[in-house]
């Protein structure tokens, strides 16, 4: 796991994107997420720097993920923006501002395409 530089700002200690990007994906890989993707958005969108992407087995599983990424980061203190969705959906989004995180079931992530729609994006990692 990459060691996390922050940054205090306003008394709220953050980490860089590229730095919490990382850490995700790291986090995700820990529960066992399956196809990993990180996608750089800087050049293609405004909306985030990156994205994760990520497909779990089952609802359970999806659950998981989302709770262990967002407590991984609240644990290096940053907190998650919001979160959308629910497991049972198949389609979890958390949202860190500069980083969201897509966690899908493999047929929403087939349906949805999201790789596919971002395609300008430059793929950084892509674990399987």
């Amino acid at each position: 796991m990459i060691e996390p530089s922050v940054s205090n700002i306003g008394g709220l200690f953050l980490l860089e994107p590229n730095e919490l990007a990382h850490t995700i994906v790291d986090i995700a890989a820990d529960k066992k997420a399956d196809d990993i993707v990180l996608l750089d958005l800087r050049n293609v969108a405004l909306i985030a720097d990156y994205f994760v992407l990520c497909s779990g087995q089952s609802n359970r599983q999806l659950k998981a993920i989302a709770d262990g990424v967002s407590r991984g980061v609240k644990d290096l203190g940053q907190l998650a923006l919001s979160v959308e969705g629910a497991s049972d959906s198949g389609w979890v989004l958390v949202d860190f501002g500069a980083v969201v995180v897509h966690i899908l079931s493999p047929e929403l992530r087939q349906y949805y395409k999201l790789e596919e729609l971002w395609h300008e994006a430059s793929v950084v990692v892509r674990m399987q």
